[in-house]
């Protein structure tokens, strides 16, 4: 089986890429190929594996190695949610532009490849005629009040008609806010979610930009690696259709999360993080959804986490494994 995994050098991409490494097989067949492509190159350990083409640009760039012949897509590449508001352009490109390219590729490539599309709660959003309720479901009607957001949402009506039409196998599913994430900050507006977490860990003081009662669902990267797989395993029959579906998440509250950190690490990494509202990002967030639930993705078997506090623990394992930078638990070992 030859995969391509688009933003296989990004975090979940990465992790996604060496899961499917791991376990040498998907779908039942055997992985001969994974591709990787994105504008970065990918870590050292995915580069190394000789099963693993690298591909290094951008993706509008790559429209003959979309043509080449794949069997599995996991199409994770975009621009994140605060880049596409600063830049409505760089927005179109990453993310609509890249995905009709990829998508005119596996057509071309006349195999009906099978391809997830990485989408995002981000694709629901309150509006005059169409209220946000307090969980959104797979039934909720998406209406979008960010420029990512949008862009998800039109890739998933682009990649059901592809599926329609019999050019792909498509399925996108929603992904929740991924966190703890590891490293820098980047240029997601929910960036904060996984910053008050990581930050402290590593001894380092941060701000939360929004209110403490702010509520949105979350997921481990490990779970959200599982959601992705198990959708691409799945039957069109028992994925209940061809539109999206919600991956599980865990519904909280900032002010849990941060209670969950001072249970796991203590009152004083928790005191490392102050509150100081940002206007740009707590808009941002106060247009998205503050809860989530998702039937169909209970239906094939994927539970949300168990509890916040979980989650940290599972980030506090994954910095204790061989490559994670030696001061990821600083401010917990000191």
């Amino acid at each position: 089986m030859k995969i391509l995994v688009t933003g296989g050098a990004g975090f979940v991409g990465a992790r996604l890429a060496r899961q499917l490494l791991k376990q040498g097989r998907l779908d039942g067949r055997s992985i001969s190929q994974l591709s990787i492509a994105d504008m970065f190159p990918p870590p050292a350990d995915l580069s190394a594996d000789p099963r693993v083409r690298v591909h290094t640009g951008a993706l509008l760039q790559q429209s003959e190695l979309f043509a080449s012949g794949f069997d599995a897509v996991f199409h994770l590449a975009s621009a994140v949610s605060g880049e596409c508001e600063l830049d409505f352009e760089l927005g179109l490109r990453s993310n609509l532009d890249s995905t009709r390219i990829l998508l005119e590729g596996l057509r071309r490539a006349g195999n009906t490849a099978r391809l997830v599309f990485a989408s995002s709660v981000a694709v629901f959003g309150p509006d005059a005629a169409n209220p946000l309720p307090d969980l959104v479901g797979d039934n909720t009607l998406p209406s979008p009040q960010t420029s990512y957001g949008t862009h998800k949402l039109m890739c998933e009506y682009l990649i059901a008609d592809y599926t329609r039409k019999g050019f792909i196998d498509g399925r996108s599913a929603r992904l929740m806010t991924v966190a703890v994430r590891p490293g820098k900050p980047n240029g997601a507006a929910s960036s904060f979610f996984s910053g008050i977490i990581r930050e402290p860990l590593a001894g380092v003081e941060t701000s939360c930009p929004v209110s403490p009662d702010v509520r949105h669902p979350v997921s481990s990267p490990a779970n959200t690696v599982q959601g992705l797989l198990t959708v691409f395993e799945a039957s069109r029959e028992t994925m209940g259709g061809r539109l999206a579906l919600n991956l599980p998440g865990l519904n909280v509250r900032v002010g849990d999360m941060l209670q969950a950190l001072e249970d796991v690490a203590g009152p004083e990494v928790r005191q490392r993080v102050r509150f100081e509202r940002d206007e740009r990002i707590a808009g941002i967030v106060a247009n998205w959804p503050r809860g989530s639930t998702a039937d169909r993705a209970l239906a094939l078997g994927l539970r949300p986490d168990a509890s916040f506090k979980a989650i940290i623990e599972q980030y506090i394992e994954d910095c204790r494994q061989p490559g994670c930078p030696a001061d990821a638990l600083r401010g917990l070992n000191s």
